[in-house]
Order: structure tokens, then C-alpha cells, then sequence
């Protein structure tokens, strides 16, 4: 058979099932509906819904198969008599042709049916060539006989936005891209961020696709991002839970703070783009060359003259064009056609809210060649003026002087700032944590005998053997300084964790000891009053804090408490762990010492 033969037969026979992925309120936890997404028969060549959309395609049927997809979804969802509202897809072109009219549908599109009050129609991009006021007319025709609507896949093609404002949607879907490593990517946060603001004012609620870790989790419910869904909270299945994955429970019944909140921290209360904005003379589109030219032979000082479509910029004069106009044939030939034929017509174009740190990151993807153009800076769409990357640059030295003073310049591990921001950020979030200080012992004889170079490369190995032992998603490793470092564990297994810290430490200990040649188990080494002693290698000691709801206030009583159970831990021969358990208000401490 033909590929338009098979797909003829499996529309003939119906033959097309439905999975459901739930949708749930990140901060709640509630599912508030479910996507219904589409499969060909499992044996086929057109199971997964790429290959058969694009099937239809090729056949000319793609009316056809949304329809079908459409009534078979909707039949499922009401027979397995899910809760909630159903998220269906619809593409412009299937909308415009009528595939909702089709009399396979008149029950459920009728507005005493069972779904009446619960469908949300999610508008996939259409094609570039596609008329944007039927499109949205067509949709306000739902919203009128009761229907939601939601914009799908946003930031994937070149339509979201302006479908976004032409019709603002009940819903607005985020694409996977911008979600996926949105913990580690602070252009990625600064988009989501500025995208959330948007939908604030616009009434829209934001639906992030494709959670699948819980560092991404964790922090788009920080953001305030409403709903989710993804492989983390519930995957596509024909039979779907009512309740989210153990996993996102356990995220929301702890209430666990992102270790990521570090760096948006400062990407908040950073430095903005708009301590970069130079006011500058404009021309508009109708501004022929020639007086474009005069404008930048007035001001030598001007690198860039940007081009304003009435409020809005649409390209940049670089001085560059001065030259162009040295040439005696470019004057006779465009002086009195417009300056838009010399302009940059993709001009970096950012709001005056976007973070120095993500600007600079938008910066370096231009490349190069662009870079003395610099940018244009605007509030809510509208031009407010430029800025030079070479400010830029200088702005980004002093942030990194400041993120300099706040982490360790050995191990490059957050210091007491971050430390005490994190501790606090746990507390007001009423969290419930372990605080650990972690010293090591006989450190500095070792220091002394062997040298700070030794001695700072068992610094290093010690931050990674904490590092290798904490969840880098929700546990909070830092450097307080010297040997003494603190890590804030939100993994519930934090003791076992911290054996294991102190049994790795002893082996690396070792390693390093034979590597080195260094000597046995103990060496000869002056104390401090110049007499010969006799020291052991050096070993780690972890005081540690069980932090309940409410225990503490402030990060300087969480810092007192753990100074005096490391110093219990210090007493302990060998790598040990202290525990203190504070349930009264007279601390009842139990130690621990590492296996």
C-alpha cells in the first residue's frame, strides 16, 4: 500500500488513539486538565503524529485527520470521565477550513454538552502566508459560543506574538526550548521572566511544556509560572493518573527551594539594561539618505542613528555610511531614497528590563562583526533610546568584580553572602533543611609542613568530594573560607550523604598522601612553640543542624548553632559526623562518627 493508501485505511477505520497529559497548578499541585495528544496504530509506519501529519500533508488531508483527532480525543476524554478541562489541538489551516463544523462534532461543539464550559483549543503556528485576521476572527468565534483558547508552542514560530496580541488568549503554552536547562540559563530565565510579565498584564495564564527535571520544576514554580506539564509531573498514556508524578508530590510537600535561586537572586536584583540607555537623534523610515547623512556629520560623536517606524525601531545607521557617501556614484543614486536601504535591518532590539548578564549573553551570539553597533533599547515595544556594548563591557567588569566578592577565588564555590541569602531564602520559605559546617582537621601543621600549594590543593579536592555527594538541584554547597566550608541539604537523606562525604574524604586523603609520597599515616612537624610533634593527616569534621519550620529566624542563629556542634564533631577522633537535635530549647545533641 501507498503511504496515502495506509492513511486513507486508518482514517476510514478510525483507527487512531488517544494519550492524555495531565496539566497541574505548580503551586497547588491540582490537575486542572489534561492535553490530548494523538497515535497512529502501533504497528504502522504513521504512529507518531509527526509522521502522520505530515502524511496528511502530502495527501491533502489534513482537515480530515484534525477532525478525526479532534472527535476521538473528546470522545476518550469524556468516557474515561477525566476531571477538569481538555487541552485539544487545532491548527490555523484546519480552523479556517472548517473542521470544527464537521457533523462528527455537532454533539460535543453544542453547548448543552457534556464538555460545554471545559474545551480549550490550543492554535498551533500556521503558515507565514496565512491571512492573521481570519485566523483571529475564527477564533473569537469560539470564544463567543463559550470555548478557551490557548496559544501553543510559544517563541517556536514567527506568528506567537502577534496572535498573542491580536486575540489574548485564556492560556499561553511556553516551547519546550525555552523550559528545558531554564536553571542553568539565564537568557532563558530572563525570557520567561519578561514573558511572565506580559501575560500578567494581558490576563493570560502561562503553561510551561516539557518539565522533565526537577531543578526546571523548582524554579518555574519560584518564577510564579502557574500550570506545567512535562515527563516530571505526568507522561502521555492512554489511562493517565489523576494526581502528579511521586516525584512533583514530593516537590510540592516539601516545599524545596532551587539551589538556582542563587543566580536568580541576581539576576533580579542585578544590574538592568537601562543604566546603558544614551538618548540619540532618530530619523523614521520616510528620512531620505541624504539627511540621514547630515544627521551623522553633525553629531561625530554618533556611532549608530537608529530608524524609527513611527514608535517603533526597525533598524540602525551605522557611521560606516559616511564613507558609503564618499563615493561620488552612491550620492547621485540614493540621496533622496530612503535611509533604509543603508540600515541594519535585524538590529539587537531589547527591553530596558533584561539583565546585564543576559543582554551580554544576547551579545556575544551576534558575533563579532556586529558588535560596535551595539543596541536598541525599548519599554514595552516602544523606542527609548541605544546602548554601546562597550559600556556593556564595562557594566559586566563590575559585576564580575562584585560576584567576585562573593564567591571563593580558590574553589570558585558562593561564599558568605550567597550563604547567608540562601539560609534565608529557606527560612522565609519555611523550609526544612540540615545546615552543615565542614572543617577540616590538622590543617594547617599540614599547611605549614608541606606548603600552601599542597595544602590548597586538598581544599579544592575537599569541595569536590562535597560537591560529589550533594544534589546539585536542591543542596547548597559554599566557602566559607580557608578550610571551613557549609553545605545546606534539602535531600532528605542528608545523613547518608554526609558518611558518604567522610568516607571519600579518607580514600582521597590517601590517594593523594601516595601520590605525593608524602610519608604514613602520621608526620613529624614544629607546633607552634617550635617543639617536635607528632600530627595526623588530615581528617573532616561535620557539625550538622536539623533546621525545622519555625526553629530559627535569621541566618546568624543557624551560623551560631552549627560553630558549636562542629566544634563537638572536632572532639571526635578521626573524619566524624556531629548531629544536633534541636526539638526543645535546650539543645539535646547525639554524635555520629563516620564508619
Amino acid at each position: 500500500m501507498s503511504q496515502r493508501e495506509v492513511l486513507l485505511d486508518i482514517l476510514d477505520r478510525q483507527a487512531l488513539y488517544p494519550l492524555f497529559q495531565p496539566i497541574i497548578d505548580l503551586h497547588q499541585g491540582n490537575v486542572i486538565g489534561y492535553e490530548g495528544l494523538i497515535r497512529g496504530p502501533t504497528e504502522s509506519a504513521l504512529h507518531f503524529p509527526l509522521d502522520l501529519f505530515r502524511a496528511a500533508e502530502d495527501a491533502d488531508l489534513t482537515v480530515r485527520l484534525e477532525m478525526l483527532c479532534i472527535y476521538i480525543v473528546m470522545t476518550r476524554f469524556m468516557e474515561t470521565t477525566l476531571p477538569g478541562r481538555l487541552f485539544v489541538n487545532i491548527s490555523p489551516f484546519a480552523l479556517l477550513a472548517g473542521a470544527l463544523s464537521d457533523p462528527l462534532l455537532a454533539d460535543f461543539m453544542d453547548e448543552r454538552s457534556g464538555l460545554a464550559g471545559r474545551v480549550v483549543f490550543e492554535i498551533t503556528e500556521g503558515s507565514p502566508h496565512m491571512d492573521n485576521a481570519s485566523v483571529v476572527a475564527g477564533l473569537m468565534r469560539l470564544r463567543d459560543r463559550g470555548f478557551k483558547i490557548a496559544l501553543d508552542d510559544l517563541g517556536e514560530g514567527f506568528s506567537s506574538l502577534r496572535l498573542w496580541s491580536d486575540v489574548r488568549p485564556d492560556y499561553v503554552k511556553l516551547d519546550k526550548h525555552f523550559v528545558t536547562g531554564i536553571d542553568k540559563d539565564p537568557v532563558k530565565l530572563q525570557f520567561v521572566r519578561s514573558i511572565g510579565q506580559i501575560a500578567k498584564k494581558s490576563n493570560a495564564i502561562i503553561i510551561a511544556e516539557g518539565i522533565e527535571h526537577r531543578a526546571e520544576f523548582l524554579i518555574l514554580k519560584e518564577m510564579g509560572i502557574c500550570l506545567g506539564q512535562g515527563y516530571f509531573i505526568g507522561r502521555p498514556v492512554i489511562h493517565p493518573e489523576r494526581v502528579p508524578s511521586e516525584a512533583a508530590q514530593a516537590c510540592l510537600r516539601d516545599a524545596v527551594v532551587s539551589v538556582a535561586s542563587w543566580s536568580k537572586t541576581l539576576l533580579q536584583h542585578g544590574r538592568q539594561a537601562r543604566l546603558l540607555l544614551n538618548e540619540v537623534p532618530t530619523v523614521t523610515v520616510a528620512t531620505m539618505s541624504e539627511d540621514a547623512l547630515k544627521v551623522l556629520l553633525v553629531n561625530p560623536e554618533l556611532n549608530v542613528l537608529p530608524v524609527l517606524d513611527g514608535k517603533v525601531p526597525v533598524g540602525l545607521l551605522s557611521r560606516a555610511m559616511v564613507d558609503k557617501f564618499s563615493h561620488g556614484y552612491v550620492r547621485d543614486l540614493y540621496s533622496r531614497k530612503s535611509c533604509t536601504f543603508f540600515m541594519e535591518k535585524l538590529p539587537l532590539i531589547v527591553d530596558v528590563e533584561m539583565s546585564i548578564i543576559a543582554l551580554s549573553q544576547l551579545v556575544l551570539q551576534q558575533g563579532q562583526k556586529r558588535f560596535a553597533d551595539g543596541f536598541i533599547l525599548v519599554r514595552d515595544g516602544v523606542y527609548a533610546g541605544v546602548g554601546s556594548n562597550f559600556a556593556l563591557m564595562q557594566e559586566m567588569t563590575k559585576i564580575q568584580i562584585q560576584e567576585a566578592r562573593y564567591a571563593n577565588p580558590l574553589t570558585m564555590l558562593p561564599g558568605n553572602v550567597p550563604i547567608n541569602e540562601q539560609i534565608e531564602m529557606l527560612l522565609s520559605n519555611s523550609q526544612r533543611f540540615c545546615a552543615c559546617y565542614v572543617d577540616l582537621d590538622w590543617f594547617k601543621p599540614f599547611n605549614d609542613m608541606f606548603g600552601y600549594g599542597r595544602g590548597d590543593e586538598l581544599i579544592k579536592l575537599t569541595a569536590k568530594v562535597l560537591m560529589n555527594h550533594a544534589d546539585s538541584g536542591i543542596d547548597f554547597v559554599g566557602h566559607i573560607g580557608g578550610d571551613d566550608f557549609f553545605v545546606l541539604f534539602q535531600s532528605p537523606d542528608w545523613e547518608l550523604r554526609c558518611k558518604a562525604i567522610l568516607r571519600e574524604f579518607d580514600n582521597v586523603v590517601q590517594s593523594y598522601i601516595q601520590q605525593e609520597n608524602l610519608g604514613g599515616d602520621c608526620y613529624i612537624a614544629e607546633d607552634r612553640r617550635g617543639h617536635r610533634a607528632e600530627y595526623c593527616f588530615p581528617t573532616l569534621s561535620i557539625g550538622a543542624v536539623p533546621v525545622g519550620r519555625g526553629q530559627f529566624t535569621e541566618h546568624h542563629e543557624i551560623a551560631a548553632a552549627t560553630a558549636e556542634v562542629k566544634k563537638a564533631a572536632k572532639k571526635i577522633l578521626g573524619s566524624s559526623l556531629f548531629v544536633d537535635q534541636r526539638e526543645t530549647s535546650i539543645p539535646q545533641s547525639r554524635s555520629l562518627v563516620a564508619a
